[in-house]
């Protein structure tokens, strides 16, 4: 498809804008046909955009594909045609007995145009899941996905130009300066997913035209391991948890918190755990490439200045009967760019990888005395997307859910909280704002206008001026009922 212009991006908006206001009320046959239109789109075309992934990343399994990307937007489409009709239902309210007999209830209506800037790490979820969302609460929806995945951006636009019109859902392709323009468009709700730094600059354009936002923006997610937790298990979930994707996740394990002197009992339960789920890694498919040779970069620096300041750097080589402790010179070359998991012992808030989100195979190990010194550790950061706790004490788990703040939190597990449809998805502080995902995020794709139906036997003109005695005898009257 030709690349389209600022002003072709400009007139596009323009006709979703014009066909939103034109058409308010989408009927709930509307929204279904479009959802199974996306429906549709999955399963007949999935093939198609499963290689484009593949093609994108340069080594990634379709297997991972289908289970990270299809699957979920499968479950989300089922869920959500199952339940939208109960979600389109005006909310009636009770009516205070002062405005009786008035009736009240509460409208969910379109937003109107909703943007989305996807991400390139799960191009096809993160690019779908949104816009089938916003579909569902009857708005017109258009995206802009990651340059970084040029493959999967194509084929999206032309399966999304064949299965939808214009004004109803529409791709736009480009690179950084596209996403800045798409962003400064006055939509009636943007989704933003990536990193804090550009969720800030999608917000500030967007507050330009008070345009609300959804940001979900990632951060440094801690995974707390007890003193009682059954570290062979702890440390399967925990590298699938992070080595997903190669690390490539936003609500990944960023670091651990690991009670002081089991160091060597975790060193190598992940280093089974990683042979296990991975018995290998330079082409194995069910281990993905690292997205771009620069960011194959960024990670190996992170891990050499790790090194220089001290820390220990554990390479995971599951062909090996042992982690090898790294050196500078033996880090990989990187011409997969299937970097190799690394565990980093004696990480400091100094290191890089300590004050900003990893994003890959990297998973810095942080030793502590007491869970206080845990939880002191997590509250002086920015609260995370994400928090995972493994132990088996119910009285420890409620200490940390009571005195931790994150967006989502997964109890013996990782990442598991995401996959439920009807828990709401979505970050707190630095971490983004507002939750999507079931009812919650089909109330973010909505307006809820509040409706008041006045009785012809209404007595409000009671409270009606001039105020004099009467005025006060039912003032008095309506203090004792409250």
């Amino acid at each position: 498809m030709a690349a389209m212009t600022p002003d072709d991006i400009r007139a596009q908006f323009n006709l979703q804008h014009q066909a939103s206001r034109e058409h308010i009320d989408v009927p709930l046959l509307v929204r279904r046909e479009r959802l199974l239109r996306m429906q549709k789109m999955l399963d007949e075309h999935g093939p198609v955009l499963v290689a484009a992934v593949q093609a994108d990343f340069g080594m990634r399994s379709p297997r991972l594909t289908e289970m990270a990307d299809f699957f979920v937007l499968r479950t989300l489409l089922s869920h959500t045609l199952r339940y939208l009709a109960r979600w389109m239902k005006p909310q009636r309210v009770r009516t205070p007995f002062f405005l009786q007999p008035a009736r009240g209830w509460v409208a969910r209506q379109p937003l109107g145009v909703v943007g989305v800037i996807s991400p390139w790490n799960y191009p096809v979820q993160l690019a779908l899941a949104p816009a089938i969302t916003a579909l569902a609460a009857g708005n017109r929806v258009m995206l802009k996905p990651s340059e970084l995945t040029p493959h999967t951006s194509a084929q999206l636009a032309l399966l999304v130009a064949q299965f939808f019109a214009a004004d109803e859902f529409c791709v736009v392709q480009g690179d950084a300066a596209t996403a800045q323009l798409v962003a400064s468009l006055p939509f009636d709700h943007l989704v933003f997913t990536g990193s804090t730094a550009v969720g800030r600059k999608v917000a500030q354009a967007a507050a330009q035209n008070l345009t609300p936002t959804s940001l979900e923006l990632g951060g440094k997610s801690p995974c707390i391991v007890d003193a009682d937790c059954d570290m062979q298990d702890a440390a399967l979930k925990i590298a699938h948890g992070k080595l997903l994707n190669a690390g490539q996740t936003c609500i990944a394990p960023d670091y651990v918190l690991l009670p002081r002197g089991r160091e060597a009992e975790f060193l190598q339960a992940y280093q089974a755990a990683v042979a296990r789920l991975f018995p290998g890694i330079e082409g194995n498919p069910d281990y993905a490439s690292i997205i771009t040779p620069r960011y194959y970069a960024r990670l190996r620096t992170l891990l050499q200045q790790a090194q220089t300041q001290g820390a220990e750097v554990h390479t995971i080589d599951p062909t090996a009967g042992k982690p090898v402790v790294a050196t500078v010179g033996t880090l990989g070359d990187g011409a997969s760019r299937q970097m190799a998991p690394s565990l980093v012992f004696g990480a400091t808030s100094g290191m890089g990888l300590m004050q900003e989100e990893i994003f890959g195979p990297i998973l810095p190990v942080i030793s502590y005395d007491r869970l206080d010194d845990a939880i002191t550790h997590i509250n002086a950061g920015p609260r995370p997307l994400a928090l995972y706790w493994f132990g088996r004490s119910e009285a420890v788990q409620r200490d940390v859910l009571r005195r931790t703040v994150s967006g989502g939190v997964t109890v013996n597990d990782t990442l598991m909280h995401f996959a439920h449809d009807n828990l709401p998805f979505g970050g707190v502080g630095d971490s983004g704002w507002g939750a999507y995902h079931g009812e919650q995020g089909f109330l973010r794709f909505c307006h809820q206008k509040s409706v008041l139906v006045q009785s012809r036997w209404a007595m409000g003109s009671l409270l009606y001026p001039p105020y004099g005695p009467r005025f006060d005898r039912i003032m008095g009257l309506l203090r004792r009922w409250l």
